[in-house]
């Protein structure tokens, strides 16, 4: 597998601000005294890895990366006096973005779940959960996050092995053969065996593609809980021809 040339493209991708509050999320940090440093280093480190894997990254991802290297470069720079001793905190502005669309956020899922519990509609092929199972779906920045361990464990860490090729369609195979067995598997089982980092990152956009072919989802039990992949099932085939060859419901009522 090449990096280079094997691409994903994915229709709903979650933007910079949702990146954002998903690190602050995951490390419990106050979202009213963000660790700049802290913040900047998990996102650049995030930006990295949708670089390796050709994941398409608007340029608003690389827009708030300049905002955050700024507000670092501001809060190292030395007080001249001018200033009362705490002077305004350039973090303010983000903050104040956050919180916005963090209630946006919450007011357009609390319609979303609104409308799925009145719609009373499932289309074919559709995974179910019900109330009791409790099953959340799963964000882009969970996947690449657990990925990001997965990485770190590779024998090859921050090394590029030449002339090594790991085909998707090998990875894609293999996820399906592990999803044949069981209903469902973990994520981490899916890079068993993986010990090199392009042999994981093609594995992972092997998943990316099942996704986005629907044949495969993934979701989680809590939130930051084990990610579970599961195979989606086909939509069942339209009954046809449920009387015989040259009869019909009519010709049965008239017997």
């Amino acid at each position: 597998m090449s990096s280079e040339t094997y691409e994903v493209h994915l229709e709903v991708f979650e933007g910079p601000l949702d990146l954002l509050l998903y690190l602050i999320r995951k490390s419990d940090l106050d979202i009213y005294n963000i660790p700049i440093s802290e913040i900047t280093r998990e996102y650049l480190s995030t930006i990295e890895l949708m670089k390796d894997l050709n994941l398409e990254a608007a340029g608003e991802f690389l827009v708030m990366a300049s905002t955050l290297m700024q507000i670092k470069a501001q809060m190292l720079l030395p007080s001249h006096g001018a200033e009362p001793e705490e002077g305004p905190d350039p973090r303010r502005e983000l903050v104040s973005k956050l919180l916005e669309y963090q209630r946006f956020k919450g007011a357009a899922r609390f319609l979303e779940e609104r409308a799925e519990n009145f719609k009373g509609v499932f289309y074919r092929g559709a995974p179910f959960f019900s109330d009791d199972e409790k099953t959340l779906r799963v964000s882009m920045f969970e996947l690449l996050s657990t990925l990001r361990e997965i990485l770190d464990s590779a024998e090859d860490r921050g090394m590029v092995v030449m002339g090594e090729q790991f085909p998707v369609e090998e990875k894609i195979e293999k996820i399906l053969r592990l999803l044949a067995q069981r209903p469902y598997v973990a994520f981490r089982e899916i890079f068993q065996g993986e010990t090199r980092r392009l042999a994981i990152l093609s594995c992972f956009l092997a998943l990316l593609e099942l996704i986005k072919l629907q044949k495969a989802f993934a979701r989680q039990e809590a939130p930051f809980s084990e990610i579970l992949i599961y195979k989606k099932e086909p939509p069942s085939a339209p009954v046809t021809g449920l009387w015989p060859e040259g009869e019909s419901a009519h010709s049965e009522e008239a017997s």
